[in-house]
């Protein structure tokens, strides 16, 4: 767990960062899949530190998926909006109300029911079937990426979150399905849908960003990335709480999941300030 909520730290640092530089740089095509944007903003060093953050949150998910249930790594990952509103309030002086102040609060709430609840991960392997199935909901993710870009900006926003946090579930899923680094696992289905999720995810998480509002994007990632994962956890691959404690891991999922959702604004980079009026000549 605790490595769940460090990457949830590196995460929910990260994603101020990437949205400050998706936004600096000239708009794209519109399209939900734009490999060009992602080239420009990757020149922001914003960008390039964000990306770093996530790598190490990265390895930090995959060491918290071996041992724990996928539902509090899912949970954990959507807490790091909570993270978010910290770092903002403190590194950008962006001013919380005290009903935001609480939805940190519930989050850790949440956090701390499922920490006390879960238990270790379940032994299930996954079938070939549920291994297929995956690559083809990460080949859908960026079908509708394509075809969320020409969408109005309102909902363009949302689906491309969505679509984004359902292809970082899929990662969530797929490392649990692969077994180590062997050359067997070349012919694994979840390792090719590892990398076509995590890929897709990344370039429509980027253009959800750039153009829209970020707090409907961010909304839909922390469904994506959570509900879904949580379920195959339990259904497929035998995650359980500790015993007589599901009531606890169920409420403190629910409770982490809304109090996320309550700081969804915190994806938003600051507005830039006005600039000054020149002095009439």
């Amino acid at each position: 767990m605790i490595c769940a909520l460090g990457a949830a730290v590196c995460f929910g640092t990260a994603s101020v960062l990437q949205a400050m530089a998706s936004r600096a740089v000239e708009p794209g095509t519109g399209s939900g899949v734009d490999p060009a944007l992602m080239m420009r903003a990757v020149r922001q060093w914003r960008y390039l530190a964000g990306l770093g953050l996530d790598a190490v949150g990265f390895v930090l998910q995959i060491i918290a998926l071996r041992h724990i249930p996928i539902y509090a790594v899912a949970a954990a990952m959507a807490a790091s909006l909570a993270v978010t509103a910290v770092v903002a309030a403190r590194l950008m002086r962006v001013r919380l109300s005290r009903t935001e102040w609480g939805a940190v609060g519930v989050v850790c709430a949440g956090l701390l029911m499922l920490g006390l609840a879960s238990g270790e991960e379940g032994s299930g392997q996954g079938s070939l079937a549920l291994k297929l199935w995956l690559l083809a909901v990460a080949g859908l993710v960026l079908l509708v990426g394509a075809v969320a870009g020409r969408l109005p900006d309102g909902p363009r926003a949302l689906v491309l979150g969505l679509a984004a946090g359902t292809g970082f579930g899929v990662v969530e899923v797929a490392v649990r399905l692969i077994d180590g680094f062997s050359s067997a696992e070349l012919r694994n289905p979840a390792l090719y849908a590892l990398l076509l999720g995590g890929g897709a995810a990344f370039l429509l998480l980027t253009s959800a960003l750039q153009r829209g509002s970020v707090t409907a994007a961010t909304a839909g990632l922390v469904l994506g990335e959570t509900i879904g994962p949580a379920v195959v956890g339990v259904v497929w691959l035998g995650d359980r709480p500790r015993e007589d404690l599901a009531w606890l891991a169920v409420t403190g999922f629910v409770v982490a999941v809304a109090g996320a959702l309550a700081l969804g604004r915190f994806g938003e980079p600051p507005e830039p300030e006005p600039e000054p009026a020149s002095p009439a000549a």
